[in-house]
């Protein structure tokens, strides 16, 4: 414990680790709020045209990674899904059984006009309506395709999503 308060000293962050130190940081809903929702690890579930952007934000320019964002190949490690592109019929319970298969943390951001409701192919046979009928949605980004701004700007409506339920929920119980 002691070197952890002399590696804070250095820092400069003095009072966070003084505080830290105090309280258990598992037992701490505020501050475990404040590591789950700076630390998302997505898991990208493509199916269409709009995975393409979605491809963009991990990309240099849009850095991603400063958020706290970074991508997860299993869903086993994965705490969001970020669905873009249409979702078939076949697809559909293959959707259910990754999100089943999730965290129990799990968020849902819905990318373009295909996975929000069908898009142009709204009338087919083949073709879900929605991924929300599927699995529960969080954040819905409208386009086709949407620009990455507007994927970037959807991650970030989660992570103040993820600050204001935990926030109201921790400050109602006692820790």
């Amino acid at each position: 414990m002691d070197d952890v308060l002399n590696w804070g000293m250095k820092v400069g962050n003095q009072n966070f680790l003084l505080q830290c130190a105090k309280q258990n940081l598992t037992f701490n809903p505020l501050i475990r709020t404040f590591f789950r929702q700076n630390s998302i690890f997505p898991l990208t579930f493509g199916l269409a045209c709009c995975a393409v952007e979605m491809m963009h934000i991990g990309a240099p320019r849009y850095d991603m990674d400063r958020y706290g964002i970074v991508f997860r190949a299993s869903p086993l490690q994965a705490d969001l899904i970020i669905v873009s592109g249409t979702l078939t019929n076949k697809m559909a319970p293959a959707l259910r059984k990754i999100y089943d298969m999730m965290l129990p943390t799990k968020w849902i951001i819905s990318v373009g006009s295909c996975a929000n409701g069908g898009g142009y192919y709204h009338y087919s046979y083949s073709v879900t309506r929605g991924c929300d009928r599927i699995i529960p949605v969080d954040v819905y980004v409208p386009g086709c395709p949407p620009s990455a701004e507007a994927l970037m700007y959807g991650l970030l409506l989660l992570q103040r999503k993820i600050k204001r339920r935990t926030y109201f929920t921790a400050r109602s119980q006692k820790y």
